[in-house]
């Protein structure tokens, strides 16, 4: 508890830039929903207090997560009420549980780095090219929508364009005014005194932003109103703050469909929670190890106790999570305070966060955007080989031009393909030698030779000269594929044929022409398993 309290002076200016952020991501995403706003807010306040509070991660963020909107947007219409959908959301946190305790969280460590730096870096550029259109003062819901082709039809860069004839000069010069401010404080003040480092440049950009919606209200070229502001709901009494939750329609529970939309809502969200835990991991300059079955957990529980009160599904989000860590968040306290204020302010001032121009939100996500997206990423992932590089650039490319989980998924399937060409580069070191009585040439197989190695050393023995000598050097080898003891069977006939000469060379010594691989491998793999026994 007391390593807990011990950073209060970083983690509470964190807790206000992550609060910042959150506040239009809850409200932005249930609006892409089709759910009612407060259930965003719903799933900010629980992913904040209570997962915060039962995760391992230090630094990592829960929330309601922009990669399930489009499953939240199908889903509500597909089992007729978001009361019956608030079924589904507390069966997925169940079955989370279910993948916890079955340490299923164990997937998230086989996630390749460059694909994790490659979602990191689609996400910070996604971010970027959504928001501009809020900056200017172009606000619509496709702004928190992730994906490239939109609910309304158009894409994110049609978008672009539209917004080039509805650009609004308060809301504009509100933003430009606000990301002047984190640019400079970020990058000047925090480095000239302390003030500038206990509070966040956020929350004076927020303040301005307050002030400039005061002193511009009845300003008909200036004036920001309507949808350019935060729009949190603002209860007349207890009894209509209250009025605002909703509760799960146990009724529907024996329906098949809301079994299924569980089941994706499960595995949807606890993918994305484990790619951004390994991401928030890579962040972290103290390079912490979250636990990712406590995750699961964790996420599990939050998704029941945010379904039981009318909350968005939840899960471990990277744009508040870096945000937490470029604001120099140190424990998981700045998680749970980012949920206290969310709680706080929309009982306490809605009024006053509805004044809040949208746009000066925008500057902040652009900020975090960038810092997520940086060009000298792009020149050290070239420099380290087109074997980082590609998978990295196909993930950003799939983020960018579908959405979340597809460029995740092609960025897997091409490090996959990576590996595979390794393995098959790998499997064997070759050494020529000429001299007068012919060639001589020397196969050194790796400690690995699994049947994805068959095409390399096939093609290699397939290409031996006549009259040549072949040393086949095993010594290192500690685990050889029966396809390839096949493939070496098979070429004792065929190099009878070719007067090639084999000399085999192991451990307990060198055979000439082996008559048969597979009884010698045989012979090794008992006397490997007397060994293990005794």
């Amino acid at each position: 508890m007391n390593k807990l309290f011990s950073n209060l002076k970083s983690d509470i200016p964190s807790s206000v830039v992550v609060f910042f952020v959150a506040l239009p991501l809850c409200l932005g995403i249930a609006l892409a929903s089709g759910a009612p706003l407060f259930s965003g807010l719903i799933a900010g306040i629980v992913g904040g207090i209570v997962v915060g509070a039962l995760s391992g991660s230090k630094l990592g963020v829960s929330g309601p997560a922009a990669g399930l909107a489009a499953i939240v947007l199908t889903a509500i219409g597909s089992l007729g009420s978001y009361e019956n959908f608030l079924v589904a959301v507390v069966l997925g946190g169940i079955i989370q549980l279910i993948f916890g305790f079955l340490k299923a969280g164990v997937i998230g460590h086989y996630f390749p780095s460059s694909v994790i730096k490659g979602m990191l870096t689609g996400i910070g550029i996604i971010i970027i090219l959504k928001q501009i259109p809020n900056f200017f003062g172009y606000d619509e819901a496709s702004a928190w929508d992730l994906e490239f082709f939109e609910i309304d039809g158009g894409n994110t860069f049609s978008e672009l364009f539209t917004m080039l004839g509805n650009i609004h000069p308060g809301a504009a010069l509100v933003g430009i005014i606000s990301l002047a401010i984190l640019i400079v404080w970020d990058n000047v003040l925090s480095k000239k005194a302390k003030i500038f480092q206990i509070i966040p440049g956020p929350f004076v950009a927020v303040a301005l932003g307050i002030l400039f919606y005061v002193l511009t209200k009845g300003s008909e070229l200036l004036s920001i109103g309507g949808k350019h502001l935060v729009s949190v709901p603002v209860p007349d009494d207890i009894s209509s703050f209250l009025g605002q939750f909703s509760f799960p329609n146990f009724a529907a529970i024996t329906d098949h469909q809301v079994w299924v939309v569980a089941f994706t809502i499960a595995l949807v969200a606890s993918i994305e929670t484990l790619l951004s835990v390994e991401a928030t991991d890579k962040l972290d300059p103290h390079k912490n190890v979250t636990p990712t079955n406590r995750e699961l957990l964790a996420q599990g529980t939050g998704n029941i106790i945010s379904g039981l009160i009318g909350g968005l599904p939840i899960t471990q989000v990277i744009v508040r999570s870096s945000a937490n860590i470029q604001s120099g968040g140190k424990t998981k306290l700045s998680a749970i305070l980012h949920g206290f204020l969310l709680l706080t302010s929309v009982i306490v001032i809605p009024g006053l966060l509805n004044m809040i121009p949208l746009s000066v939100l925008a500057a902040v996500l652009l900020v975090v955007g960038y810092k997520l997206a940086k060009p000298a990423l792009f020149k050290k992932m070239f420099n380290l080989g087109w074997q980082q590089f590609v998978p990295f650039i196909v993930t950003i490319l799939g983020i960018v031009l579908t959405d979340l989980l597809f460029g995740i998924g092609l960025g897997l399937a091409v490090g996959v393909i990576v590996i595979l060409f390794r393995s098959y580069q790998n499997s064997h070191f070759l050494h020529k030698e000429e001299n007068d009585k012919g060639g001589k040439i020397k196969m050194t197989l790796a400690e690995e030779v699994t049947f994805f190695n068959k095409g390399a050393i096939l093609h290699e023995l397939e290409h031996l000269p006549h009259n040549s000598h072949l040393v086949l050097d095993v010594r290192q080898t500690k685990f050889l594929d029966w396809d390839i003891v096949e493939i070496l069977e098979d070429f004792v006939i065929k190099a009878k044929e070719r007067d090639i000469s084999i000399e085999l060379i192991r451990e307990s010594g060198i055979i000439h022409n082996p008559p048969s691989y597979k009884e010698l491998f045989i012979t090794k793999r008992k006397i490997s398993k007397l060994k293990n026994i005794k």
